[in-house]
């Protein structure tokens, strides 16, 4: 099941933002209805424009382009949705011509703009604030260095539009990295990540973990609010593994770096795998390929010491170590005639 945020009210952005930040909201306070838009769709954005002359606001609707990034320092050619000016582009502006000068601040708030930040303490020019209500275009004013604003506003906005998806499964930190446990019902998921819990291994979400891609090759795993804590296990019911265990076995988010595949295997399934080899996979989500492993359940099997020595050996294999590799050409070394 996939769930995608697409759109974000200014004033949604500026409650949430603003003691963090610091944000003042200076002018343009008509456009609180302003949306930032998610990357790569065309959205519709209604602004207000007062036309010389004219007694009434007329709105206008302008198509977002969808090559329109989220946030980023004054840029004229490539706008971003939120425009960030500093100290540094206040004095450039001062020092264009009267004309150049009108120019650049009608490109500035431009249909792509909704809203705008002046970044470090900077003092904000009349201009800008005139064209802020002008536009209904919000205008806000930072102590927070400019730098610092896009990259913890670029985080936030990246992590909440971000493709997502749930899955049925139990999500955990095992040897530092984030595993998803997965099979059918009545497998023992939540029985194997109690065992691990208790050998020290940490708990994401358990039953409906949701992932999100945060970079071309980032996954980032998460619980949901309302499961947070819990773990449901047969027999014992709902568990908090907060207070049985303590704040230590509990992970907020993890990267997602493998899927752990519970199988009940009869005799017959268990000689079809590879005994060299092993059962790697790979599984597709959200357009990025996750290695993929099949373990097998059967009676008298340590699953938690196989999910450990599985973590173990997926990091050796991803820093380029394969053992079964190394063990072929030390076979195929000893067994080829030493030439004379």
């Amino acid at each position: 099941m996939s769930d995608v945020t697409n759109k974000l009210s200014i004033e949604e952005f500026f409650s949430i933002q603003h003691e963090r930040l610091q944000l003042k909201w200076i002018s343009g306070v008509g456009g609180a209805k302003n949306t930032i838009a998610r990357e790569n769709i065309i959205t519709t954005k209604t602004s207000n424009a007062k036309k010389k002359g004219a007694t009434s606001k007329k709105k206008k609707n302008e198509n977002i382009p969808s090559d329109l990034s989220l946030i980023g320092h004054l840029n004229l050619i490539h706008p971003q949705q939120i425009q960030i000016i500093g100290s540094m582009e206040i004095k450039y502006l001062e020092e264009l011509r009267d004309i150049s000068m009108q120019d650049a601040i009608k490109q500035i708030f431009s249909g792509q703009t909704v809203c705008i930040i002046i970044s470090d303490n900077c003092n904000v020019p009349e201009l800008l604030k005139n064209k802020s209500n002008e536009y209904d275009i919000p205008l806000f004013s930072s102590p927070v260095n400019g730098n610092k604003l896009a990259d913890a506003l670029h985080y936030y906005l990246t992590n909440l539009f971000a493709d997502r998806l749930t899955l049925h499964g139990v999500y955990m930190e095992v040897m530092a990295i984030g595993v998803l446990i997965t099979g059918s019902s009545g497998i023992g998921k939540s029985e194997l990540a109690l065992e691990l819990i208790s050998r020290g291994h940490r708990l994401i979400a358990d039953d409906a973990p949701q992932f999100s891609k945060i970079a071309p090759d980032i996954i980032n795993g998460t619980c949901p609010k309302s499961l947070q804590d819990f773990l449901e296990v047969r027999g014992l019911g709902i568990l908090n593994v907060r207070e049985l265990f303590g704040d230590s076995a509990i992970k907020k988010n993890k990267y997602l770096k493998l899927i752990v595949q519970l199988q009940s295997m009869d005799m017959k399934n268990h000689s079809l795998i590879d005994r060299l080899e092993g059962s790697y996979n790979t599984r597709n989500l959200l357009d990025m390929n996750i290695p993929e492993i099949t373990l097998p359940v059967a009676p008298g099997r340590n699953l938690a010491v196989m999910m450990e020595c599985a973590a173990r050996n997926h990091i050796l294999r991803d820093d380029g170590y394969n053992a079964t590799e190394i063990f072929a050409k030390r076979q195929e070394k000893l067994i080829t005639p030493i030439e004379k």
